[in-house]
């Protein structure tokens, strides 16, 4: 600034002959909406450019008793995923005027609930969640004092919170389905966390989908207790020896498909000639490997954009706070990644 006297709202309405108010629409943007005339907004807008005046959010929210922040709570900031869900949620967040407050649970939910509490002391004026455990006990206590709080991904439908998810269950059954259109009848799972949401409805609709073809559900094909990349990369190499005959591999999470290529490469086992792959959440790099996988795709930039929205509605009208929950729709990319069987092996 070329002066700390033109950081004023009343110094700028000074020099236009204005109401401090009229000043604030401008600059928030809202000059049509209370008539404001556009030579009277153009030149405060000029002059506030000129002048490099930027105003003080924190001033701002003391006037309207909130602190215009929003915290932001995910598993794990590497993941594709959830980095995408966050940068959408920063992105919708900044056009309705608030920032965000970032933490990283680190797939920990002692650290998440750390991280919940924290993110309440600053008072931000409300939260999003994508949590990590199987069970959130602690969040009983802010559903029942009804704070602004939406869940995403991994979800408790009956703590009666608004929470965001994709339809796990259809993607995964349309994931097998398609395995089993192609002949495939040893179809291993490489599951989530167990417990969690998402894992516990993708394993759902694999073993509907395997009921609906007649076709009997292995336990033994089912492995694994975490989405990441390492599991993905252990649990293959389990089940190659413990299970040699599986033809195709569904891996619920683009780590863990990834992990699974890795151990399938280390054993010489060829994609798809040897063994097909199915992923869970698309991710741009997918199309690119070679093969290109094909996968169930998650809309997790509609997720973020759906999460702030609700977040929002919460915030302005909490009387009227919506307490059940989005499931929006999957997509199975279809690539190169699966081998269609002539002859579909026996039980």
């Amino acid at each position: 600034m070329k002066s700390s006297s033109y950081n004023s709202l009343k110094l700028i309405s000074e020099k236009f002959s204005v109401s401090p108010t009229t000043v604030s629409r401008v600059l928030s943007g809202q000059a049509k909406k209370y008539r404001i005339s556009p030579e009277t907004e153009k030149a405060i807008k000029d002059f506030a450019i000129r002048e490099n005046f930027t105003p003080n959010p924190i001033a701002k929210g003391l006037r309207l008793k909130k602190t215009l922040t929003i915290g932001l709570v995910i598993p794990d900031i590497a993941n594709p995923f959830f980095a995408g869900i966050a940068s959408q949620v920063v992105n919708v967040a900044r056009t309705h005027g608030y920032s965000i407050v970032l933490c990283d649970s680190e797939e920990n939910p002692a650290l998440e609930q750390q991280s919940v509490e924290l993110l309440w002391a600053r008072q931000v004026d409300g939260m999003i969640l994508c949590a990590v455990g199987q069970t959130a006990d602690y969040l009983v206590r802010y559903a029942r004092e009804k704070r602004p709080l939406v869940l995403v991904d991994r979800v408790f439908p009956d703590l009666g919170l608004p929470y965001v998810s994709a339809d796990n269950f259809s993607g995964a059954k349309a994931a097998t389905d398609y395995l089993l259109d192609n002949g495939h009848r040893r179809i291993a799972c490489l599951q989530g966390m167990c417990g969690t949401a998402p894992s516990k409805a993708r394993v759902s609709g694999y073993t509907t989908a395997l009921h609906a073809r007649g076709v009997p559900f292995d336990p033994r094909l089912v492995a694994g207790d975490s989405f990441g990349e390492q599991s993905g990369y252990l649990d293959t190499k389990l089940l190659l020896r413990a299970a040699p005959d599986i033809t195709a591999i569904f891996a619920m999470s683009n780590l863990l498909a990834l992990g699974a290529l890795r151990a399938l490469r280390e054993e010489n086992r060829a994609v798809p000639d040897d063994i097909s792959v199915v992923a869970f959440d698309d991710q741009p790099y997918l199309a690119h490997l070679s093969p290109p996988l094909t996968t169930v795709a998650q809309p997790h930039l509609e997720m973020g954009a759906a999460a702030v929205k609700l977040l929002l509605d919460h915030m302005r009208n909490p009387a009227n706070a919506m307490s059940s929950g989005l499931l929006l729709p999957t997509s199975l990319i279809i690539r190169k990644s699966v081998r269609k069987i002539s002859q579909p092996t026996t039980q």
